[in-house]
């Protein structure tokens, strides 16, 4: 029998109710409070009523349309609450009742008021990923856990796609994919691919996953969880529990400190990855080798060869896979290598592998300029990695940073930049950085009025600011530049999303191209920028 780990430590862990535990087990008579109506809201809330309990959802938001979520949940007699005054504090039930247990989506704060009401009156909380872990029951497909700074949901679709070329039933699930909550009440999986964010780290407390991986660590969503070291124990939760191996990045020692902090199940290993040579117990390279050293019975002497950087590069879509992307091969690799998936199967799947939207994405070229879409990268750290892809950059940058200190981000790559175009509520931040690290790089900002995107849908909001920064980037590259969005920072300021953020820049950019067709393939850098460093 395997060995039982303690739930990490939370105050009112002994108050959520046993009945959760099995995919059936009745919940009538339990009042229980869910937070938001959306991708995680929405499947607790229907899977919670099925069984019986009381729901009432709560969702700051009373714009959105969801008449046919509404409508599902009406079915189940869900009381369903929308708008900023049923957030101000705990919503009240009738009489004397309490609320039982709170099931809070991953955007909410901890210090949102009805979370830190909660606290307050004694309800325990819990995230999606504890209520999942919970109620699986006798689904016993293997919990592969992937999270850290950047890099997730490339390792995660990575991993996926090479657990189906090995004949694994798996799906990707958890931040990306399907809802968590679904994968695991699917009887015929046998492998679950976990993108888990900090967020829904958070709130987890019993999870024993089969492995997982942190694939770095950089200050990211630091007023989210009030600093450094909270983030990061968040992130480190992955490794609570974990049965068969804990993969870290030897290239980045906090990650490894974060398995020496772990409890684990008797008989876990640590398993580096690292763009060096690998030692015995680690994945790595030779020469363009991917190579296994953990996974094989002669690893103090021998390594197995499972795929190439071509295959990382037919992966990723592109002949010159970046640092980034090999290292999310090779965590990737290894989570599947966990589970006993042949190397033969872990190239396949990199080859069949299709990378996802808005990560350096190419996605316009005219006039000898090349226009990346990293929308994604909506943190320093992300935003490092696709700036250091490029030789010659006119960087389209800034949001809501969150916190994050982006001085050494524009150190790093001050001599890459040809040109810089802020955009969002932080450029302050990011001005006052490029004036002290890269005071010769040309600078221009999109200050537009807040409401520039009044009466546009939802989908267009902030594209005027797009067309703009598009129209000052063109301005400032030249012949053999990549135009690049990577923000460094989220997107909710002007945008829906980091994903609408980067679909409107596609347009415009390739609005741009089609103005600036063949014709104009001689254009120079003007004079006067030549020598930007």
């Amino acid at each position: 029998m395997a060995e039982q780990i303690p739930p990490l430590e939370y105050p009112d862990a002994e108050r959520i109710p046993a009945a959760l535990a099995g995919p059936s087990s009745s919940l009538e008579g339990l009042r229980i409070l869910v937070t938001g109506l959306g991708v995680s809201g929405f499947p607790a809330a229907v899977h919670l009523a099925e069984r019986g309990a009381a729901v009432t959802v709560v969702d700051g938001d009373a714009e959105r349309d969801e008449t046919e979520r509404e409508r599902i949940l009406s079915v189940f007699d869900v009381d369903i609450r929308r708008g900023p005054e049923h957030v101000a504090g705990l919503p009240p039930l009738a009489g004397d009742a309490a609320f039982d247990l709170v099931v809070t989506s991953p955007g909410w704060r901890p210090d949102s008021p009805v979370l830190a009401g909660a606290r307050a009156a004694g309800i325990p909380v819990i995230g999606e990923v504890e209520l999942a872990w919970r109620v699986r029951g006798t689904n016993d497909a293997r919990w592969l856990v992937v999270t850290g700074t950047n890099g997730k949901t490339t390792t995660t679709t990575m991993l996926a796609s090479m657990l189906t070329a090995a004949g694994l039933r798996a799906r990707a699930c958890g931040n990306i994919g399907d809802p968590l909550l679904e994968a695991v009440l699917d009887p015929e999986l046998e492998v679950l691919a976990i993108e888990l964010s900090s967020f829904q780290l958070h709130w987890e407390l019993s999870m024993g996953a089969h492995a997982a991986v942190v694939l770095n660590l950089a200050d990211d969503h630091l007023d989210w969880h009030g600093g450094a070291d909270a983030y990061r124990a968040d992130k480190g939760r992955a490794y609570h529990g974990v049965h068969r191996a804990c993969v870290y990045n030897v290239d980045d020692p906090a990650t490894r400190a974060l398995v020496e902090q772990a409890e684990v199940v008797a008989g876990a290993r640590a398993v580096g990855f690292t763009l060096g040579t690998p030692g015995p117990g680690e994945f790595g390279l030779v020469e363009d080798l991917l190579v296994d050293r953990a996974f094989i019975p002669a690893r103090y002497s021998a390594a197995a060869e499972i795929a190439d950087l071509a295959d990382v590069g037919a992966a990723v879509g592109t002949d010159a896979p970046g640092p980034h992307h090999i290292a999310d091969a090779l965590a990737a690799a290894a989570l599947a290598r966990s589970v006993g998936v042949e190397p033969s199967a872990v190239r396949e799947g990199l080859r069949q592998h299709a990378p996802g939207a808005h990560r350096s994405a190419v996605v316009a070229e005219a006039a000898g300029v090349t226009w990346v879409d990293d929308s994604k990268a909506t943190n320093p750290h992300a935003a490092a990695a696709a700036l250091a892809a490029r030789d010659s950059v006119v960087w389209i940058a800034g949001g809501l940073l969150k916190g994050a200190d982006v001085s050494a981000l524009v150190a790093e790559a001050a001599a890459r930049l040809r040109g810089v175009v802020l955009i969002g509520e932080d450029r302050g931040a990011l001005r006052a950085a490029l004036a002290q690290h890269a005071p010769d790089v040309p600078v221009r900002e999109v200050d537009l009025a807040a409401d520039v995107s009044a009466g546009l849908s939802a989908q267009r909001r902030g594209a005027p600011v797009m067309e703009a920064a598009v129209a000052a980037a063109g301005e400032l590259a030249g012949f053999g530049d990549a135009v690049l969005l990577a923000p460094a920072a989220a997107s909710m300021d002007q945008f829906l999303s980091y994903a609408t953020r980067g679909d409107l820049f596609t347009e415009a950019a390739q609005a741009w191209a089609a103005a600036h067709g063949a014709a104009e393939t001689d254009r120079a850098r003007p004079a006067a920028e030549t020598d930007a460093p």
